[in-house]
């Protein structure tokens, strides 16, 4: 079992945003799928996992954008576990274009016990026994820790659809940043260049639940806040190379 998975593929048309770039909510998608195929060969996928009443779940996850690559365009993708904590593991993602890093980030697992409710520790059978788990680390620093700096204003509603739900049952953790995406218009997504996003999930939303979406500016950092019946459901943090909104 390779502690890494690392893979060449083209940055295609379903990846690219209107800018013809790696699209901000394809690119959470595209590490998603790159953990999953990765936690498929290491025998943890979700169909081992479901089999075993176990879910994966994400807690929070955060990208940093360096160069967003072009259509068409070839990158090597790596991915990792780094060795597991008590009830929570990262795992690691990095995109390059040879020696040029276009892309790192990371998200913080947990695993959901579907049976009762509760969660289930990662070091509990989910590896196999002696796994040798990577210590490169690409993105030491800790999550951000949201506080009370600033007051919140309203900023748009979404409905949660049935396109966003994944076979947990619930809003897939990639279609948060799809709906955060789309609450912009076209041109502020051209004229906007995220260096760094991070998404914190909080609560579940299912299919049919009406968000609230508040906002506040911290310098040259966006954040958004989602509500869910009175609830906060997910955190946003969107930090831009330079002060543009």
């Amino acid at each position: 079992m390779d502690a890494k998975l690392v893979k060449n593929l083209p940055i295609d048309f379903s990846r690219c945003d209107s800018g013809g770039k790696l699209g901000i909510p394809q690119a959470f998608a595209l590490c998603m799928d790159l953990a999953g195929e990765h936690a498929e060969a290491l025998g943890n996928g979700v169909g081992a996992m479901m089999e075993r009443g176990l879910f994966w779940v994400a807690v929070k996850t955060v990208l940093r954008f360096f160069r967003r690559p072009a259509l068409l365009e070839t990158v090597t993708a790596e991915t990792w576990p780094e060795a597991p904590g008590r009830m929570r593991g990262d795992r690691d993602y990095v995109l390059r274009a040879g020696e040029e890093l276009l892309l790192c980030g990371k998200t913080e697992w947990t695993i959901l016990n579907t049976r009762d409710g509760g969660l289930w520790s990662p070091r509990n059978g989910i590896y196999a026994p002696g796994m040798e788990f990577s210590t490169d680390r690409c993105c030491p620093e800790p999550y951000h820790r949201f506080t009370d700096a600033a007051p919140w204003e309203p900023f748009a509603e979404y409905t949660v659809c049935s396109t966003d739900i994944d076979m947990g049952g619930h809003m897939n953790n990639a279609a948060y940043a799809r709906m955060l995406a789309g609450l912009f218009s076209t041109a502020q997504r051209r004229a906007l260049a995220p260096r760094e996003v991070e998404i914190h999930y909080r609560a579940a939303c299912y299919e049919g639940d009406r968000l609230s979406v508040e906002r506040r500016q911290l310098g040259n950092t966006l954040e958004l806040r989602v509500i869910s019946g009175g609830a906060v459901a997910a955190l946003a943090r969107i930090s831009f190379r330079e002060e543009q909104l």
